[in-house]
């Protein structure tokens, strides 16, 4: 049973997603990620955005830890039902809507975004059997959504390649748990020091000081 791990719910235990629709995020690597943000000092007062929702674990996680709004976008009826039981707890809980369901594909969600809409914190955790190319496209079309500072977290199988990050978007860490990796990406700064440039060495592990723009 996943649950909300820190927050104002924290402890909650969470509504599933029937079936193997999904492939909900653990605790462990949810508790591992949010440490990591916790450090980069990018939850409270953020607008998130967690595309491929699932059962909307990282965003309500998210809303309890004093993100400002959280939009949730999945397509599926069965699974965006349970974002909305999920979204319902938390804004409960908070006694405000700060969680809001979209049911919509994400590429149709990004283009119906208005031009100036950005979010600072992005969760996508496609379905493994996605195409790289059309996880590229989607991170091309959230490229131009994303604000100052902001930080994309990318959860892919470990035996997936690295996604293809458009223009206007650098990887700066990834860490690898089990059968899980995360990357994290951060918009472009041309003056920024570029991921190749560090040894491996200067990414540090999930707990540790690391920063985005580092």
């Amino acid at each position: 049973m996943t649950r909300i791990i820190s927050g104002a719910a924290g402890g909650t235990p969470l509504v599933a997603v029937p079936g193997s629709l999904t492939r909900p995020t653990t605790d462990r690597v949810k508790e591992a990620l949010f440490s990591r943000l916790d450090a980069f000092d990018v939850i409270a007062g953020a607008r998130v955005l967690d595309l491929y929702a699932g059962s909307g674990a990282l965003g309500v996680e998210s809303g309890s830890r004093g993100a400002r709004a959280v939009d949730l976008v999945e397509s599926d009826a069965k699974a965006s039902a349970v974002c909305q039981r999920n979204a319902d707890l938390i804004n409960g809980v908070l006694g405000q809507k700060t969680v809001t369901v979209h049911r919509s594909k994400v590429e149709p969600f990004l283009d119906r975004a208005a031009a100036t809409a950005a979010w600072d914190l992005v969760f996508l955790d496609p379905p493994y059997p996605l195409e790289d190319g059309t996880l590229s496209a989607v991170l091309q079309k959230l490229a131009v959504h994303l604000g100052p500072g902001a930080v994309v977290v990318v959860e892919r199988s470990s035996r997936s390649p690295e996604p293809g990050w458009p223009e206007g978007m650098t990887r700066f860490a990834e860490k690898k748990y089990g059968e899980t990796r995360l990357w994290f990406a951060e918009p472009f700064v041309p003056d920024a020091i570029a991921p190749g440039d560090l040894a491996d060495g200067d990414l540090a592990d999930a707990d540790g000081a690391e920063s985005p723009g580092a």
